[in-house]
């Protein structure tokens, strides 16, 4: 089957820039940031650059960052083959644009957190293997913690954990699926409304649109009524959302068996470790 990986880095990453005023650092976004001595997004890349079966990788950005992008990474992103791709302002409407550009015979799509870097070759191939027989599967991790739900600084309820996973990336889908998917947002917008008041007050004031709720692709496919698949995982894909889950991050990778790549890994690949 011929793949293409759509890797997300268009996010704000408000909090995170933020947390780097605070200490008085040079504010970098997370999907830029370095993680033991690579940007996030570099790494993210590398893991689907050598596979045979992925044909095309289309990278997402913030419209703002385009023009030093470019410059810092732009000899990086023409060595893997890496399509830019000017995100939107949430997360669906990069991924629908980063859609548009998906070649005609390309048969799955795999989407993924360029700050969810520390992904291994095994859950790759396993979740690939997934969607080839359903159509439609992703990474996700059993939940482990004890979840309460909270109103007013108060629990209201202790959830049972029992069959809850935590959604990961990639998550991988036959192109004609997503797209349908995609396609089927203007439904998704009145047969779902907002859940909750915060979320209701938002919406009718206009700050967001209904299909902000939306917080991943495969809530989009379920919304279609098909099933999607998933390949159990561990804690260790973690999604890098502040600057103390970097240090967490580093030591994930430094803790693996160093990888052999499976494509060319261009000059000084070696000194990179």
């Amino acid at each position: 089957m011929n793949i293409a990986v759509i890797i997300c880095a268009a996010g704000s990453s408000k909090r995170f820039v933020k947390e780097q005023q605070h200490r008085l650092e040079a504010a970098k976004k997370k999907q830029f940031a370095n993680v033991a001595g690579r940007p996030a997004f570099l790494r993210s890349i590398e893991f689907f650059a050598g596979r045979d079966n992925v044909k095309q990788i289309i990278m997402s950005i913030p419209a703002e960052d385009e023009e030093m992008f470019k410059i810092s990474h732009g000899a990086n992103l023409s060595f893997h083959g890496v399509k830019l791709c000017i995100g939107g302002a949430e997360r669906f409407e990069t991924v629908a644009k980063a859609l548009e550009l998906i070649k005609d015979d390309i048969d799955f799509v795999a989407v993924h957190d360029a700050v969810r870097c520390c992904l291994t070759n095994k859950w790759i191939d396993d979740v690939f293997k997934a969607a080839e027989k359903y159509d439609a599967a992703m990474l996700a991790c059993p939940v482990v913690a004890t979840l309460k739900k909270v109103e007013n600084g108060q629990i209201i309820e202790t959830i049972d954990r029992k069959g809850l996973y935590e959604a990961q990336t990639p998550q991988v889908f036959k192109k004609d699926l997503l797209k349908k998917a995609y396609a089927n947002l203007a439904n998704l917008d009145k047969s779902n409304p907002p859940k909750g008041p915060a979320s209701l007050r938002r919406v009718e004031a206009g700050e967001v649109s209904p299909r902000a709720e939306i917080s991943d692709d495969s809530q989009l496919v379920e919304a279609l009524g098909h099933k999607v698949a998933i390949v159990e995982t561990d804690f260790s894909n973690i999604k890098i959302t502040n600057k103390a889950d970097i240090v967490i991050a580093e030591a994930i990778i430094k803790s693996r068996p160093k990888p052999k790549p499976q494509g060319p890994a261009g000059a000084y690949y070696e000194a990179q470790w």
